[in-house]
């Protein structure tokens, strides 16, 4: 869908909320899961992957990268596991379906930024075994080899995870993220139509901030950059979660900040909705979160070993018994400057995942859906007609 143009169900929507309206079930979303990701190699079901590359091209929905715990959780001993798996959906009358699942990244990543561009799928930076990536791709699909094809762009300018992408046409943008010392304030922008000069470094972020949600969205009268939550890992290790929300005007080439959340959150997702709306699903709200930050950095500090014991202990307890993430969907009116509850997901949220607009649905792909555990799943999501 594309977020500079007005639907008919945004007319909808918007109508009814200043109409004052109270009864929020006309508006909620109908949630169903579409499909599964499949079996990696050597595993007997499908576990899902956090940190995929996500998006829409020629109509197809690609969902690739990722990493999990196939063996065991990471406080058992557990390894992470990087992949450079390929899976292509396709939509027809019957559902969604997997179309192929041929071809491979050049590299097994995740927690890249991704985004839907005009002429491919760009996904930048990310993570895996060897460390934190600085390389970006553009993703294809060609239908006479019946498999994706991934081009090189540019390296980003500095090496980055867990940042956050968006594409207005053929200009990509990505904001903040970690780097191998630190959290990021970066922002930059990379011409699909001129890719040598490169990235282009832009004012950079209000404050340094990953596991944002980056939306594209007209303010009521020109295109503008959402920057909605996120979190910042300090020197101590424990998490800053933000619920601070930030717009950059594109004429005026300047940041300001906006209405803040209606409570701090990291690692959600969102798309644009419509003429002026934002869509805000899933993240994390930080107590479990907090709580294992601040046992791990006990652990660290501590001399005794029967007291790391305990604690390492206490910190697993906390991890095995996460109650999961934001089952609410939050409605943002870029125009009002307003913050709705909208909806909330009926299955288990993902956090650190990609929502796509795919036609008139939106898909969440995969995620963590509580510490260490992935989802398989694709979570297709439309509004409900009355």
């Amino acid at each position: 869908m594309n977020p500079l143009k007005i639907s008919f169900l945004t007319i909808l929507v918007h109508f009814v909320f200043l109409s004052g309206a109270q009864d929020k079930t006309d508006n909620r979303m109908q949630w169903k899961i579409a499909a599964e990701l499949p079996a990696s190699n050597g595993q007997s079901k499908a576990t899902g992957v956090a940190g995929p590359v996500a998006g829409v091209y020629d109509h197809l929905l690609i969902v690739a990268g990722g990493a999990n715990f196939p063996d065991a959780m990471p406080w058992l001993g557990g390894k992470k596991k990087y992949y450079d798996n390929v899976y292509v959906f396709v939509k027809n009358a019957a559902g969604v379906k997997l179309q192929s699942k041929t071809g491979k990244l050049p590299h097994a990543i995740a927690y890249s930024a991704s985004c839907s561009a005009k002429k491919g799928i760009v996904y930048a930076g990310g993570e895996n075994k060897e460390g934190i990536s600085k390389k970006a791709f553009l993703l294809q699909w060609e239908a006479e080899k019946a498999s994706v094809v991934a081009k090189g762009l540019p390296d980003l300018p500095v090496a980055l995870t867990n940042s956050s992408a968006v594409a207005i046409g053929d200009l990509v943008y990505i904001a903040g993220g970690e780097t191998p010392e630190a959290v990021s304030a970066d922002f930059f922008c990379l011409d699909l139509n001129n890719i040598s000069p490169g990235w282009k470094k832009m004012p950079s972020l209000p404050k340094p901030v990953s596991h944002t949600v980056f939306v594209a969205q007209s303010n009521g009268d020109h295109p503008c950059l959402y920057l909605l939550g996120g979190r910042k890992k300090n020197n101590d290790g424990i998490s800053a979660l933000y619920a601070s929300a930030y717009c950059f005007d594109l004429e005026k080439n300047q940041w300001k900040e906006i209405k803040s959340l209606p409570y701090p959150l990291c690692a959600g997702t969102g798309i644009a909705e419509g003429s002026f709306h934002i869509l805000l699903f899933g993240g994390d709200k930080g107590e479990s979160l907090h709580k294992s930050e601040m046992l791990f950095s006990a652990f660290k500090r501590e001399m005794d070993p029967v007291k790391k014991k305990e604690l390492n202990k206490e910190r697993a307890m906390i991890q095995s018994s996460h109650p999961g993430f934001s089952k609410e969907v939050l409605f943002y009116n870029t125009v009002r400057d307003d913050w709705e509850t909208f909806d909330s997901l009926p299955y288990d949220a993902p956090a650190t995942t990609t929502a796509v607009s795919w036609g008139k649905d939106i898909i969440l792909p995969g995620g963590e859906i509580r510490a260490g555990v992935r989802s398989p799943y694709l979570l297709m999501g439309e509004m409900k007609q009355n």
